[in-house]
């Protein structure tokens, strides 16, 4: 599977992450309200982010999202490891957005795009979202993922963080999308 894609909907490209990106990113990752619901809060510190941004550069998986028309950035997502196993199963997450565009659609039209892309080579995407991430889970359940019985302990600043698992099947995806028209 391709996880750095050049995808493009009605109003979005969906292109492999670059360095250039950094700082336009960091200018709507800046914002505290980007991380209030996220267990890693402090994202929006420069020496929290410039982590958060080497850890995508280096996952072979990230994505910068910008405005079709203007070329603008709106955010950055990620595709995670492919595993082959059992029809294929691949991540998708890490996705932050500026706050000018919440509650737009920019979120599920780049997902269902993405989800499209993935599911050209796999049976099951997963996303892991934290507990108190509400926006988040909310965003998840209507594309049509499910929550999962599972989930993962991490800890962050000496703090446990519970990040629950959502996934969608080729099949649900398809039926979803079937619902929505």
């Amino acid at each position: 599977m391709n996880r750095q894609p050049i995808l493009q909907t009605n109003r979005l490209i969906i292109r492999p992450l670059a360095q250039a990106d950094y700082e336009p990113l960091y200018q709507i990752a800046s914002d505290p309200a980007v991380w209030e619901q996220h267990p890693i809060h402090d994202r929006w510190r420069r020496e929290v982010f410039d982590a958060f941004f080497a850890d995508g550069m280096a996952s072979g998986g990230a994505l910068a999202v910008s405005d079709r028309t203007t070329g603008s950035l709106l955010g950055s997502t990620r595709f995670g490891p492919f595993d082959p196993e059992e029809g294929g199963v691949v991540e998708i997450g890490w996705t932050f957005f500026s706050t000018r565009h919440w509650g737009k659609g920019i979120n599920p039209e780049m997902k269902r795009a993405m989800l499209a892309h993935a599911f050209a080579s796999v049976e099951l995407v997963e996303f892991r979202v934290g507990d108190t991430n509400y926006r988040s889970r909310n965003a998840l359940e209507a594309i049509g993922a499910m929550r999962s019985d599972r989930y993962e302990l991490q800890k962050y600043q000496g703090k446990r963080v519970v990040h629950l698992v959502y996934e969608i099947t080729r099949d649900r995806f398809e039926r979803h999308m079937l619902e929505k028209r």
